[in-house]
């Protein structure tokens, strides 16, 4: 179980999503549709695969809550083939990023009030939960960085700083302790 609270890992949260937005920011939408092969993943898929499976995670062991998108969710599972990752618009994976934000922050939020029927026990979860959606956007944003930089040639932006943020193996991520 992770110490710190679940106000300040949703600012962790907020962290990483900014970190990724910062990304991709100044990329065309050619750049953010770019794969190397078919083989091979866009980093529009890893946009909409972060938060695919951080909704999926909140909401499957949380709050029983619908998907937001069951097409988006499909295409940007990691168990779809790669080949068949034809992605919609930039702006679509966007709002999707966006509306699964926010649905984390809303479910996130009441459990730390309270409102929910096992609030001790989802506070738990909730914790090591957040910490495994924030590592898991660092994860796939340093692939992000990486194509950004070798493949398009652009800078990559300045690391987020916090005390809970470390480098593992070369990722950043939210230690817990």
């Amino acid at each position: 179980m992770t110490n710190l609270t679940l106000p300040a890992l949703l600012g962790e949260y907020d962290r990483a999503l900014a970190y990724t937005s910062a990304l991709v920011s100044d990329l065309t939408p050619d750049e953010v549709a770019w794969r190397p092969n078919p083989a091979s993943s866009a980093i529009g898929w890893h946009l909409g695969h972060q938060a695919a499976v951080g909704h999926y995670m909140v909401r499957n062991l949380t709050a029983a809550e619908p998907t937001l998108d069951a097409e988006l969710d499909a295409l940007m599972d990691s168990a779809t083939p790669e080949a068949d990752r034809e992605l919609p618009a930039v702006d679509r994976i966007l709002d999707y990023r966006g509306a699964v934000a926010e649905r984390v922050r809303h479910i996130i939020g009441n459990i730390d009030a309270g409102n929910v029927g096992a609030p001790t026990q989802l506070r738990m979860i909730a914790g090591t939960l957040m910490v495994a959606v924030i590592n898991h956007e660092y994860q796939h944003s340093k692939w992000v960085g990486e194509v950004r930089v070798d493949q398009h040639g652009k800078d990559l932006p300045p690391d987020p700083v916090s005390e809970h943020l470390s480098t593992i193996d070369g990722y950043l991520a939210v230690d817990p302790r």
